[in-house]
Protein backbone atom coordinates (compact mmCIF):
# COMPACT_ATOMS: atom_id res chain seq x y z
CA UNK A 1 0.00 0.00 0.00
CA UNK A 2 1.37 3.43 -1.03
CA UNK A 3 1.56 6.19 1.45
CA UNK A 4 -1.66 7.20 2.46
CA UNK A 5 -2.77 11.50 1.52
CA UNK A 6 -4.11 12.84 4.50
CA UNK A 7 -6.76 14.93 2.41
CA UNK A 8 -8.43 11.76 1.27
CA UNK A 9 -8.60 10.10 4.67
CA UNK A 10 -10.17 13.87 5.75
CA UNK A 11 -12.72 12.99 3.25
CA UNK A 12 -13.45 9.71 3.58
CA UNK A 13 -14.43 11.10 7.64
CA UNK A 14 -16.10 13.95 6.23
CA UNK A 15 -18.72 11.47 4.27
CA UNK A 16 -18.65 9.28 7.22
CA UNK A 17 -19.57 11.14 9.63
CA UNK A 18 -22.23 13.62 7.47
CA UNK A 19 -24.11 10.19 5.81
CA UNK A 20 -23.83 11.70 2.90
CA UNK A 21 -21.67 13.48 -0.03
CA UNK A 22 -24.10 16.33 -0.18
CA UNK A 23 -24.26 16.97 3.43
CA UNK A 24 -20.17 16.33 3.72
CA UNK A 25 -19.86 19.09 0.77
CA UNK A 26 -22.15 21.68 2.69
CA UNK A 27 -20.35 20.61 5.88
CA UNK A 28 -16.62 21.00 4.49
CA UNK A 29 -17.04 23.44 1.54
CA UNK A 30 -15.73 20.95 -0.63
CA UNK A 31 -17.58 20.83 -3.54
CA UNK A 32 -19.65 16.76 -4.41
CA UNK A 33 -17.71 15.76 -6.54
CA UNK A 34 -14.23 16.02 -5.17
CA UNK A 35 -15.27 14.23 -1.88
CA UNK A 36 -16.72 11.34 -4.28
CA UNK A 37 -12.80 11.27 -5.34
CA UNK A 38 -11.63 11.55 -2.55
CA UNK A 39 -13.29 8.76 -1.65
CA UNK A 40 -12.82 6.45 -4.46
CA UNK A 41 -9.13 7.26 -4.05
CA UNK A 42 -9.10 6.02 -0.67
CA UNK A 43 -10.92 2.89 -1.24
CA UNK A 44 -8.25 2.36 -3.67
CA UNK A 45 -5.47 2.88 -2.10
CA UNK A 46 -6.94 1.06 0.68
CA UNK A 47 -7.99 -1.75 -1.29
CA UNK A 48 -11.27 -2.24 0.41
CA UNK A 49 -14.96 -0.71 -0.16
CA UNK A 50 -15.84 2.08 2.62
CA UNK A 51 -18.94 2.93 1.66
CA UNK A 52 -22.58 0.87 -0.05
CA UNK A 53 -25.21 3.12 -1.29
CA UNK A 54 -28.53 3.45 0.44
CA UNK A 55 -31.66 5.71 -0.27
CA UNK A 56 -30.67 8.18 2.58
CA UNK A 57 -27.15 8.47 1.48
CA UNK A 58 -24.34 6.14 1.73
CA UNK A 59 -24.17 3.85 4.71
CA UNK A 60 -20.68 2.55 6.02
CA UNK A 61 -19.14 -1.07 4.82
CA UNK A 62 -17.73 -3.10 7.78
CA UNK A 63 -14.38 -2.25 6.63
CA UNK A 64 -15.30 1.65 6.53
CA UNK A 65 -16.45 1.43 10.28
CA UNK A 66 -13.31 -0.69 11.33
CA UNK A 67 -11.28 1.70 9.53
CA UNK A 68 -13.00 4.80 11.73
CA UNK A 69 -11.45 4.77 14.83
CA UNK A 70 -8.02 4.91 13.26
CA UNK A 71 -9.70 7.66 10.80
CA UNK A 72 -10.08 10.10 13.71
CA UNK A 73 -6.61 9.60 15.38
CA UNK A 74 -4.66 10.59 12.34
CA UNK A 75 -7.10 13.71 12.10
CA UNK A 76 -6.04 14.23 15.90
CA UNK A 77 -2.75 13.67 14.92
CA UNK A 78 -2.96 16.34 12.18
CA UNK A 79 -4.62 18.57 14.57
CA UNK A 80 -1.98 18.30 17.27
CA UNK A 81 0.85 18.49 14.89
CA UNK A 82 -0.79 22.13 13.67
CA UNK A 83 -1.32 23.16 17.38
CA UNK A 84 2.32 22.06 18.43
CA UNK A 85 4.01 24.07 15.23
CA UNK A 86 1.74 27.34 16.15
CA UNK A 87 2.59 27.03 19.64
CA UNK A 88 6.24 27.31 19.25
CA UNK A 89 5.95 30.23 16.99
CA UNK A 90 8.19 33.04 18.38
CA UNK A 91 7.03 36.02 16.81
CA UNK A 92 4.12 37.45 17.29
CA UNK A 93 3.30 38.30 13.15
CA UNK A 94 1.06 36.29 11.69
CA UNK A 95 -2.54 34.63 11.53
CA UNK A 96 -4.94 34.34 14.55
CA UNK A 97 -8.13 31.79 13.29
CA UNK A 98 -10.99 33.53 15.84
CA UNK A 99 -14.29 32.06 16.22
CA UNK A 100 -17.65 34.01 17.66
CA UNK A 101 -21.24 33.73 17.25
CA UNK A 102 -22.79 35.82 14.24
CA UNK A 103 -24.65 38.43 16.81
CA UNK A 104 -20.94 38.95 18.55
CA UNK A 105 -18.97 39.07 15.15
CA UNK A 106 -21.61 41.56 13.71
CA UNK A 107 -22.25 43.74 16.77
CA UNK A 108 -19.06 43.82 19.22
CA UNK A 109 -16.11 42.27 17.52
CA UNK A 110 -15.48 45.08 14.66
CA UNK A 111 -14.34 48.13 17.16
CA UNK A 112 -12.03 45.34 19.26
CA UNK A 113 -10.26 44.00 16.16
CA UNK A 114 -9.92 47.17 14.29
CA UNK A 115 -7.92 48.35 17.55
CA UNK A 116 -5.85 45.42 17.81
CA UNK A 117 -4.96 45.66 13.84
CA UNK A 118 -3.92 49.56 14.33
CA UNK A 119 -1.76 47.95 17.74
CA UNK A 120 -0.43 44.86 16.03
CA UNK A 121 -0.25 45.18 12.11
CA UNK A 122 1.48 42.05 12.01
CA UNK A 123 -0.93 39.95 12.76
CA UNK A 124 -3.64 38.76 10.53
CA UNK A 125 -7.04 38.20 12.11
CA UNK A 126 -9.26 35.14 10.09
CA UNK A 127 -13.01 36.12 11.94
CA UNK A 128 -15.19 33.26 11.92
CA UNK A 129 -18.77 34.50 12.54
CA UNK A 130 -20.86 31.17 13.24
CA UNK A 131 -23.53 29.94 16.09
CA UNK A 132 -22.05 26.25 15.31
CA UNK A 133 -19.00 25.46 17.86
CA UNK A 134 -15.97 24.98 16.13
CA UNK A 135 -13.30 21.97 17.30
CA UNK A 136 -10.50 24.06 18.65
CA UNK A 137 -8.90 20.70 19.49
CA UNK A 138 -9.32 19.85 15.83
CA UNK A 139 -7.27 23.36 14.89
CA UNK A 140 -10.85 24.76 13.18
CA UNK A 141 -10.25 27.69 15.19
CA UNK A 142 -7.48 29.38 17.23
CA UNK A 143 -9.60 31.41 20.02
CA UNK A 144 -13.11 30.99 20.33
CA UNK A 145 -15.72 33.70 22.08
CA UNK A 146 -18.86 31.27 23.29
CA UNK A 147 -22.19 32.26 25.07
CA UNK A 148 -22.03 29.43 27.23
CA UNK A 149 -19.25 27.94 29.67
CA UNK A 150 -16.96 25.07 27.32
CA UNK A 151 -17.49 21.49 28.30
CA UNK A 152 -14.23 19.72 26.54
CA UNK A 153 -11.74 18.69 29.07
CA UNK A 154 -8.99 20.05 27.55
CA UNK A 155 -9.45 23.52 26.91
CA UNK A 156 -8.05 26.88 28.42
CA UNK A 157 -10.96 28.81 29.59
CA UNK A 158 -11.84 32.38 31.12
CA UNK A 159 -14.91 33.85 32.03
CA UNK A 160 -14.75 37.30 30.87
CA UNK A 161 -18.55 39.29 31.57
CA UNK A 162 -22.29 38.49 31.68
CA UNK A 163 -23.52 40.68 29.05
CA UNK A 164 -27.26 41.57 30.07
CA UNK A 165 -30.40 41.44 28.06
CA UNK A 166 -33.04 44.20 27.43
CA UNK A 167 -36.34 43.93 26.26
CA UNK A 168 -37.04 46.49 23.01
CA UNK A 169 -38.47 47.98 20.55
CA UNK A 170 -38.87 50.11 17.82
CA UNK A 171 -39.71 53.77 18.81
CA UNK A 172 -41.82 54.17 15.51
CA UNK A 173 -43.69 50.88 16.68
CA UNK A 174 -44.16 52.43 20.02
CA UNK A 175 -45.29 55.90 18.39
CA UNK A 176 -48.11 53.66 17.03
CA UNK A 177 -48.92 51.19 19.41
CA UNK A 178 -48.08 52.75 23.05
CA UNK A 179 -45.76 52.14 25.48
CA UNK A 180 -46.77 49.69 27.89
CA UNK A 181 -46.75 50.63 30.87
CA UNK A 182 -47.78 47.41 33.09
CA UNK A 183 -47.27 43.72 32.79
CA UNK A 184 -50.55 43.53 31.41
CA UNK A 185 -50.09 46.51 29.07
CA UNK A 186 -47.19 44.71 27.69
CA UNK A 187 -48.82 41.44 26.99
CA UNK A 188 -51.48 43.33 24.39
CA UNK A 189 -48.52 43.75 22.41
CA UNK A 190 -46.71 41.79 19.45
CA UNK A 191 -43.68 39.47 20.36
CA UNK A 192 -41.15 38.14 18.28
CA UNK A 193 -40.31 34.24 18.69
CA UNK A 194 -38.27 31.74 17.48
CA UNK A 195 -39.48 29.29 14.70
CA UNK A 196 -37.21 25.50 15.71
CA UNK A 197 -35.56 27.27 18.87
CA UNK A 198 -37.48 27.85 22.18
CA UNK A 199 -35.18 30.07 24.10
CA UNK A 200 -37.19 33.04 23.81
CA UNK A 201 -40.16 30.63 25.95
CA UNK A 202 -38.26 29.25 28.00
CA UNK A 203 -37.40 32.69 29.41
CA UNK A 204 -40.71 33.64 29.43
CA UNK A 205 -41.79 30.78 31.14
CA UNK A 206 -38.76 31.80 33.82
CA UNK A 207 -40.44 34.78 34.33
CA UNK A 208 -43.73 33.56 34.97
CA UNK A 209 -45.60 34.06 31.74
CA UNK A 210 -46.44 30.59 29.81
CA UNK A 211 -46.97 30.92 26.13
CA UNK A 212 -46.43 28.87 22.81
CA UNK A 213 -44.97 29.49 19.61
CA UNK A 214 -48.51 30.76 18.14
CA UNK A 215 -48.10 33.35 20.76
CA UNK A 216 -45.65 35.37 18.44
CA UNK A 217 -46.79 36.50 14.83
CA UNK A 218 -43.71 36.59 14.01
CA UNK A 219 -40.71 33.82 14.51
CA UNK A 220 -37.11 33.56 13.42
CA UNK A 221 -34.35 31.90 14.09
CA UNK A 222 -31.61 33.74 12.71
CA UNK A 223 -29.98 36.39 15.29
CA UNK A 224 -29.17 39.04 13.18
CA UNK A 225 -32.76 39.00 11.32
CA UNK A 226 -34.63 38.50 14.32
CA UNK A 227 -32.75 42.29 15.48
CA UNK A 228 -33.63 43.62 11.89
CA UNK A 229 -37.74 42.65 13.31
CA UNK A 230 -37.99 44.69 15.93
CA UNK A 231 -35.77 47.43 14.36
CA UNK A 232 -38.32 47.28 11.80
CA UNK A 233 -41.37 47.32 13.80
CA UNK A 234 -42.38 43.85 13.81
CA UNK A 235 -43.01 43.41 17.41
CA UNK A 236 -40.70 43.59 20.61
CA UNK A 237 -37.73 40.92 21.33
CA UNK A 238 -35.22 40.31 23.80
CA UNK A 239 -31.76 41.61 22.18
CA UNK A 240 -28.44 42.68 24.27
CA UNK A 241 -28.09 45.73 25.91
CA UNK A 242 -24.81 46.95 24.75
CA UNK A 243 -26.22 46.62 21.07
CA UNK A 244 -30.39 47.62 21.86
CA UNK A 245 -28.62 50.93 24.00
CA UNK A 246 -26.68 51.49 20.86
CA UNK A 247 -29.11 51.65 18.53
CA UNK A 248 -31.39 54.91 18.07
CA UNK A 249 -33.93 53.16 16.78
CA UNK A 250 -34.93 51.02 19.77
CA UNK A 251 -36.22 51.89 23.15
CA UNK A 252 -35.83 49.59 26.35
CA UNK A 253 -39.24 48.56 27.68
CA UNK A 254 -38.27 48.39 31.64
CA UNK A 255 -42.06 46.94 32.54
CA UNK A 256 -39.96 43.44 33.04
CA UNK A 257 -37.10 43.10 35.42
CA UNK A 258 -34.31 40.07 35.93
CA UNK A 259 -33.66 39.34 32.32
CA UNK A 260 -31.20 37.31 32.16
CA UNK A 261 -27.25 37.70 31.20
CA UNK A 262 -25.43 35.61 28.55
CA UNK A 263 -22.27 34.72 29.57
CA UNK A 264 -19.19 35.49 27.71
CA UNK A 265 -16.36 32.92 27.73
CA UNK A 266 -13.33 32.95 25.65
CA UNK A 267 -11.40 29.56 25.20
CA UNK A 268 -8.57 28.38 22.87
CA UNK A 269 -6.16 24.86 23.41
CA UNK A 270 -3.53 24.86 25.69
CA UNK A 271 -0.48 24.48 24.23
CA UNK A 272 -1.87 27.95 21.81
CA UNK A 273 -1.32 30.21 25.31
CA UNK A 274 2.18 29.33 24.83
CA UNK A 275 2.59 31.44 21.35
CA UNK A 276 2.81 35.22 21.96
CA UNK A 277 0.57 36.32 18.68
CA UNK A 278 -2.10 34.11 20.12
CA UNK A 279 -1.41 35.40 24.21
CA UNK A 280 -1.93 39.02 22.29
CA UNK A 281 -5.13 38.40 21.00
CA UNK A 282 -6.27 36.71 24.02
CA UNK A 283 -5.49 39.60 26.12
CA UNK A 284 -6.94 41.88 23.52
CA UNK A 285 -10.55 40.15 23.85
CA UNK A 286 -9.93 39.73 27.45
CA UNK A 287 -9.82 43.44 28.15
CA UNK A 288 -12.31 44.77 26.25
CA UNK A 289 -14.85 42.76 27.22
CA UNK A 290 -13.84 43.07 30.92
CA UNK A 291 -13.61 46.86 30.50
Amino acid sequence: MDLLDWTLIRSFLAVAEAGSLSAAARATGISQPTLGRHVQAAEAALEVALFARVAQGLDLTDAGQALLPAARAMRQAAADLALTAKSQSAGIAGTVRLTASRVVAHFLLPPILARLRAEEPGIEIELVASDTSENLLFGEADIALRMYRPTQPDLVARHLADLPLGLYAAKAYLDRTGRPKSMDDLMTHDFIGQDRMDQVIRVMASLGITVDRHFFPVRCDDPLTYLELVRAGAGLGGILRRIGDADPMLERIDVVADLPSLPVWLTAAPRLRQSPRLRRVWDALADAFTA
